[in-house]
């Protein structure tokens, strides 16, 4: 099916005095008519600069305007945006330069340094004219753009998640995808024009984008931007900007009550908190129910939606650690170890189908086909569906933990430590972490002979990963506990 995906300028037709995006740290806004103007500038400046659809253009940047202006221009042209953590470090950052293989970089000027230490980013074409602050600053070119053909399995996106295999893949996320998750989210949260949400969380998040930043901007709502998490300052926000959708995970949502302004501030404007990651403890939602807050909890993932399943807020308490339904327009089911369905109560890997499923991975054609079986998504996650149908999850795709809302995957880590001429052997597990949720515990052997300090194998680490990645504990052991088949016996460790 072939379809135009222009949204902004939709929106300029029909409310081009709506407020749609606005930067915290500037007080900068945009209208959806100015919106969708520099968005078409920037469709023409792609045009004169030889790009055509399907190119890539990496953006190593905060959340602004101009990163909203992007997203719209990719609805016009097909290029395809490929956000990147901008807290990894050079050797990683150029890993995903190799992968993506980008016509074009748009960096923020605070981020070049880390390009400069990425030596692939040398040869990208237009890195040098490129920075995010200047790009909409075209007047030259025209306000409006005749968009290209699009067709709705094209991507718009390429989101890296963190590599069970060690290195990042890429999935691809499509102009379908967007509007049927947009269609889910809206219908579950009941999302109109005349909302504000608030995003503090990260542009190379799914969550930054598609869990509430995409589907506003298909209602034509209102986005306030805000470049980093600060407890204090999005408590203020929340009140002054009359939020009132707000997305956050869980270690946010525990700053945020330690703040002075908890018990100052007026939400009355607050439908709900939408919250994802590990469940949250009852005494947490009641504090912020007395404040007259509601939670909304859920799951997603990257290469699904990412919005899947929601839990209505009347049933945060009673149903504890419940993930609730999944959404409208997806199909699921339970699948146990012998591939059987798993019907009414019991346990099994959760399986997605729909038309908000990613095709694959970028290049990964194997990952693609491990993880697709037959239109089905496996997602590696058990989870359990009790009497009442309500979904909870059991255990975390393969051994993934979430330290203040990132996944950390351990394969990752431990591939790095190896690489180290004094480690025979390392297993990385989650432990909890009073502050970020859960933080890396890594269990290290070393070589017959070697001697090396548990700080300096932090330092290593902190050499050549993004520090969130960082184990927080490391420990010396003669050996790595196995199971009786030879694996590695994580729940021993």
């Amino acid at each position: 099916m072939i379809t135009e995906f222009d949204w902004s300028a939709r929106w300029r037709k029909y409310t081009p005095g709506q407020i749609a995006v606005k930067e915290a740290q500037t007080g900068r806004e945009l209208t959806y008519q100015e919106l969708d103007a520099a968005a078409a500038r920037l469709a023409h400046m792609f045009a004169a600069q030889g790009l055509q659809k399907g190119d890539r253009v990496v953006v190593l940047a905060e959340f602004c305007a101009e990163y909203l202006m992007l997203f719209c221009a990719a609805q016009k042209t097909g290029i395809i945006l490929v956000p990147l953590n901008y807290r990894l470090a050079p050797r990683e950052i150029d890993y995903l330069l190799g992968d993506a293989d980008p016509a074009l970089i748009i960096f923020s000027p605070k981020f070049e340094t880390t390009l400069d230490d990425a030596p692939l980013s040398a040869g990208i074409p237009q890195r040098t004219v490129a920075q995010i602050n200047h790009i909409a600053t075209e007047e030259a070119y025209p306000d409006v753009y005749t968009v290209a053909v699009l067709h709705e399995d094209d991507p718009v996106f390429i989101l890296y998640t963190s590599g069970t295999t060690g290195f990042p893949k890429g999935a691809l996320y499509t102009h379908k995808m967007l509007v049927w998750n947009s269609l889910n989210t809206a219908l579950r949260l009941q999302v109109t024009g005349a909302d504000r949400t608030l995003m503090c969380m990260p542009p190379f998040h799914t969550g930054g984008w598609n869990v509430l930043t995409t589907p506003f901007l298909h209602f034509g709502a209102t986005v306030v931007l805000m470049a980093q998490f600060e407890a204090e300052k999005v408590m203020e926000l929340l009140e002054s900007e009359k939020i009132s959708l707000f997305m956050v995970v869980p270690t946010m949502i525990r700053l945020m009550a330690e703040t002075k302004a908890f018990d100052q501030v007026n939400l009355s404007a607050l439908r709900y908190f939408i919250v994802g990651g590990e469940a949250l403890p009852i005494p947490v939602i009641e504090n912020w129910k007395q404040k007259g807050v509601p939670i909304r909890q859920g799951y997603g993932l990257t290469e699904v939606g990412p919005n899947v399943t929601s839990l209505q807020h009347e049933d945060a308490i009673r149903k504890i650690g419940s993930i609730g339904f999944p959404n409208f327009y997806l199909e699921t089911k339970l699948v146990d170890e012998k591939g059987q369905e798993v019907r009414g109560e019991g346990i099994g890997e959760f399986c997605l189908k729909g038309d908000v499923v990613t095709p694959g991975y970028w290049r990964h054609p194997e990952a693609t086909s491990k993880t697709i079986v037959d239109g089905w998504f496996h997602t590696g996650d058990m989870l359990r569906r009790d009497a009442e149908g309500y979904l909870y999850v059991v255990d975390r795709i393969k051994n993934m933990f979430i330290s203040g809302g990132e996944n950390i995957y351990p394969a990752e880590i431990e591939k790095y430590l190896l690489t180290h001429p004094a480690v025979s052997e390392v297993v990385v597990v989650g432990v909890p972490d009073e502050k970020w949720g859960e933080t890396g515990k890594a269990f290290v052997v070393l070589r017959p002979g070697q001697k090396i300090t548990t700080d300096e194998l932090k330092g290593f680490c902190i050499g050549g990963m993004a520090k969130f990645k960082v184990p927080k504990h490391f420990e010396l052991v003669a050996e790595i506990p196995k199971t009786a088949t030879g694996k590695v016996d994580r729940k021993s460790l």
